[in-house]
């Protein structure tokens, strides 16, 4: 590849941006720990006139990243465009093709298309990148090639998306509605103009569908990934699950199990005392258990311009050094296609509040049909909302309605479904129980 690697880099906003200026500050440092230079010789982005805060002349332009991955004048394509299909795609399919390494933060593209890439960069025996697609600073993946290669891994979980972790943080800490809050990250610049990607579990679903696939050896199914996200929690739900010793976290899980692989993103209550409660506002947290090395818990930014392009450098380094291994660990022929366990045999404990009539035997019908589904039932509390707290039903201070919480023991998911679609039914109900997984960590 001649005495310098050489860098095109499509996408300049905050991600391409950071890698510039890293590359620029670092380059001895970078060149001593890759054993070789490093230079960008190529961008491409969509406005040529705007100002990044680096200074972009030095560098060939291109307005098509289709033509930019096919420069002969380039050793490694950067993608950090964003979109999971379109000219994103076939720029990096291009690029692969024509014998370049591909380093991306692109979630998105991978989660739905990286089984076929995986194939193509092996094929042309290139590398493809992706430490900064999964909790953006965090070496997750890089750990989970080398550093667990020796373990068979059981479960990968963690909380994968900062957005809504800060929501839910400040939720609980201030007392405030999940609006309030959604409106606040936004201006912070934590969560977009449209907040659904991230609000509504997509985002943390393309990560666990990679994670999944590089814990066991499947092919990256992001469709079979079981998806709720945090719209529905109320601040009564956070402040009973204080009350019950737990807290409750956006999680992404991937796990074994005897009729599959379980991937799945939801709410979830998490014990105060475990180390994953702690884990506050932006910041993400993966934990891989492995059979010989057990439980280790990597914590870190997990977006961010400098976070996620310092993962785009480590993947850079990887290439100049040579050490280029199989995206998915094993080679992408040997991907086992991916046997999905119905959420609905998924085995746990649950969290349910109801809104209830304040009428002689309503709870007596609720606990009768949580008995006729065969669910036990560990502990119930009859609380009334307290009035400080904003965004509660007027009704309910008003002695209309009661909140009653349920923790049930462990039980099936297809239990707690027809338990919950029948108490919904329920006269004496005034709202749409929720209901929360507990999750054992």
């Amino acid at each position: 590849m001649g005495n310098a690697v050489r860098l095109g880099v499509a996408g300049l906003g905050t991600v391409g941006t950071g890698l510039i200026k890293i590359i620029e500050k670092h380059q001895s440092r970078i060149r001593s720990a890759a054993g070789g230079p490093v230079e960008v010789v190529a961008v491409c982005a969509r406005d040529r006139s705007r100002d990044r805060g680096i200074d972009i002349s030095g560098f060939r332009w291109f307005d098509d990243p289709i033509e930019l991955a096919q420069d002969p004048e380039i050793d490694v394509f950067v993608e950090l465009i964003g979109g999971e299909d379109g000219v994103t795609l076939d720029a990096v399919r291009q690029a692969l093709a024509a014998g370049k390494h591909v380093v991306t933060a692109n979630k998105a593209l991978l989660a739905r298309h990286g089984t076929e890439l995986a194939k193509l960069a092996e094929e042309k025996a290139v590398g493809l990148g992706f430490e900064a697609a999964v909790a953006g600073g965090i070496p997750v993946i890089k750990a989970m090639r080398e550093s667990f290669a020796g373990n068979e891994i059981k479960r990968v979980y963690g909380i994968l998306n900062g957005t809504c972790n800060y929501i839910l943080t400040k939720m609980e800490e201030e007392g405030r509605t999940f609006d309030d809050v959604l409106k606040e990250a936004q201006s912070a610049g934590y969560a977009e103009a449209d907040p659904s990607f991230d609000i509504g579990g997509i985002d943390a679903a393309h990560k666990v569908a990679l994670l999944a696939s590089l814990a066991f050896g499947t092919e990256v199914s992001f469709d079979d990934v079981y998806i709720e996200g945090i719209e529905n929690i109320e601040l009564a739900d956070l402040e009973s699950a204080a009350e019950l010793g737990f807290r409750i976290k956006l999680l992404g899980v991937a796990m074994k199990t005897d009729s599959g692989i379980e991937q799945r993103v939801h709410p979830a209550m998490v014990p105060l005392h475990s180390a994953i409660a702690e884990v506050g506002g932006v910041t993400n947290c993966v934990t891989v258990e492995g059979d010989f090395v057990g439980d280790v818990m990597l914590v870190g930014p997990g977006a961010g311009e400098g976070p996620t392009a310092s993962s785009v450098v480590a993947d850079i380094i990887d290439v100049v050094r040579g050490t280029v291994s199989a995206p998915f660990i094993r080679p992408a022929s040997q991907l086992k296609p991916y046997k999905r366990a119905l959420m609905r045999a998924h085995e746990g404990g649950y969290y349910v509040r109801v809104s209830l009539e304040d009428a002689p035997g309503a709870f007596a019908a609720v606990a009768k049909i949580m008995a006729d589904e065969g669910v036990s039932l560990e502990s119930i509390v009859q609380r009334r909302p307290q009035s400080a707290l904003p965004g509660i039903d007027a009704r309910d201070e008003a002695g209309g309605a009661r909140q009653v919480v349920m923790i049930t023991h462990p039980t099936y998911e297809k239990a707690m479904r027809s338990a919950i679609k029948a108490i919904e039914s329920d006269p004496h109900v005034d709202k749409t129980p929720q209901m929360i997984r507990i999750e054992k960590l």
